[in-house]
């Protein structure tokens, strides 16, 4: 398994960036890196939802990029990772996104499995108001499935003969990092080394520990339960320890270990304030596509009203080198953001130390 960038420069090689990560054990594979620099250009596309044709406007979204074939030349197998932080509609991408990716990807003759490892649900791991972290592999098991359940997944993904992947269990594998933020190597399910292509389709929120969750934030999602906890409230606890600011670090690193390309902002809703599930939902009609999860989450963050400036993980993405830095670099098709902006309400910000004694401390 290699390491995989989505940038045309390296990383910066800072003492910072060096130090050493944990050590987890247990893993059925360690292999060598070799870091793969991506160079193709920047594009994003907006796309609007009309009269409530969600399908259309996804095929529109990645016709603007210059058509699927082109965006995924050479991907045969993909994996559509959706947020599915729980089990609220309201919270979580939306059902008809998922599809009209999956169908358009299967009649392309793709492979396509749909993967995710939600947070937390009620009677799982979150029990009278109280939210717990667990690695226990049943717990784990069934809140996905219920989930997975709640939210329609289950009959869709049977409908369309598509596989559902728990990223919390199965086999796993280790993925060295050069320069580690958190840590030396991240460690996945073996199922997004198997494919191709990770595809992360967000729905477009606010979020009170990272600024906003989009495609890059949507990658917490594969960090194992069974290893880094449901909430990955050990992994933030391991990047506070290291200095990551807003979650930052811990997001660039599962960005660097999977094979990133395409991504899809589902902005058919958004959630504003205290995202990601105590928010607002407000309509925006919008779906948003790009050819790197960078470059189309520096677009959604401007459309939701915030300077690129302002989310950590896209301000030390561009410290430590990474391309694109601003939205100058890239090319934007379709509607332009004047057109389609809006401000939304910001969350309240909290640190990871802010939160970290009083919620998902206990363990079940």
């Amino acid at each position: 398994m290699k390491e995989h960038w989505i940038t045309r420069r390296r990383f910066i090689n800072t003492a910072a960036l060096a130090a050493a990560g944990t050590s987890l054990l247990g893993a059925k594979k360690l292999s060598a890196v070799s870091p793969v620099h991506y160079t193709a250009n920047h594009i994003v596309s907006i796309a609007r939802v009309k009269d409530g044709n969600i399908r259309k406007a996804v095929e529109e979204a990645i016709d603007l990029l210059g058509g699927l074939n082109s965006v995924t030349a050479g991907k045969n197998s993909i994996l559509l990772k959706p947020n599915l932080v729980g089990p609220d509609t309201n919270s979580t991408t939306r059902l008809e996104v998922i599809e009209s990716l999956a169908r358009l990807f299967k009649n392309s003759g793709r492979d396509v499995v749909i993967g995710e490892g939600s947070a937390a649900a009620d009677k799982f791991n979150v029990i009278n108001n109280d939210t717990y972290r667990t690695k226990n592999k049943d717990i784990l098991d069934r809140m996905q499935r219920y989930i997975f359940d709640r939210l329609g997944f289950t009959e869709m993904a049977g409908s369309l003969k598509v596989p559902l992947i728990n990223l919390h269990s199965g086999e796993m594998l280790d993925v060295p990092l050069r320069n580690g933020m958190v840590s030396d190597f991240v460690r996945i399910n073996k199922t997004l080394d198997d494919v191709d292509l990770v595809c992360s389709v967000p729905m477009m929120k606010t979020h009170v520990l990272a600024g906003v969750t989009l495609s890059m934030k949507n990658f917490i999602g594969c960090y194992p339960g069974t290893e880094y906890y449901s909430v990955r409230s050990w992994l933030h606890d391991r990047a506070a320890e290291k200095g990551s600011d807003g979650i930052a670090y811990e997001i660039l690193d599962m960005n660097r270990a999977l094979k990133t390309g395409l991504s899809v902002i589902d902005a058919t809703s958004a959630m504003e304030g205290n995202g990601p599930t105590g928010g607002n939902v407000i309509d925006m009609d919008l779906i948003i596509a790009g050819t790197s999860p960078l470059a189309t989450d520096i677009v959604g963050a401007t459309l939701m009203g915030f300077d690129p400036e302002e989310i950590p993980a896209l301000k030390t993405a561009a410290k430590f080198g990474m391309n694109p830095a601003t939205l100058d670099e890239i090319e934007i098709r379709g509607l332009k953001p004047e057109q389609c902006a809006r401000k939304l309400v910001k969350p309240q910000i909290f640190r990871w130390a802010d939160i970290s004694k009083t919620w998902g401390v206990k363990e079940i």
